[in-house]
């Protein structure tokens, strides 16, 4: 389902609980939440938001990035992660799809394989602590 500014503070808790150090800042959560052209899902279980994913269209270049995706710990391996992916890439509905992931992130960088991406590239350092970003891509024949 779509999530709005009213999903603040869910959103903040869920972007700690995921991505501890890397978790965004708060103007950047208001962002994702607030600019246009941004797709944002939300998933819910009893009233609660336990996933988020937010991508975006460059529309020049027929691409859209993922900027994030997290499901809380707890509720992680039921399928929520891959449900919201898929909703966000049909909802974006460009040619090709890239995101980044921090390296080491085995579980992540699998689900996104067996969605089809593969690496395109990396960002040296990106993370906190000097942890590169792993840069993948998926084509969509559309």
């Amino acid at each position: 389902m779509p999530a709005t500014w009213r999903d603040l503070q869910e959103l903040r808790h869920l972007e700690q609980a995921c991505f501890q150090q890397d978790a965004w800042p708060l103007l950047d959560v208001i962002g994702v939440l607030s600019f246009p052209g941004v797709v944002r899902l939300k998933a819910v279980i009893a009233g609660k938001m336990v996933g988020f994913i937010a991508g975006e269209v460059c529309k020049p270049e027929d691409l859209a990035w993922i900027a994030t995706i997290g499901v809380l710990p707890a509720f992680q391996r039921r399928g929520i992660g891959s449900a919201l992916l898929n909703a966000c890439e049909e909802n974006l509905g460009v040619e090709r799809i890239r995101l980044s992931v921090r390296a080491g992130n085995n579980t992540a960088i699998r689900l996104y394989e067996s969605f089809g991406y593969r690496q395109v590239g990396s960002w040296p350092d990106y993370y906190r602590g000097g942890v590169d970003a792993v840069v993948l891509e998926k084509h969509f024949h559309r």
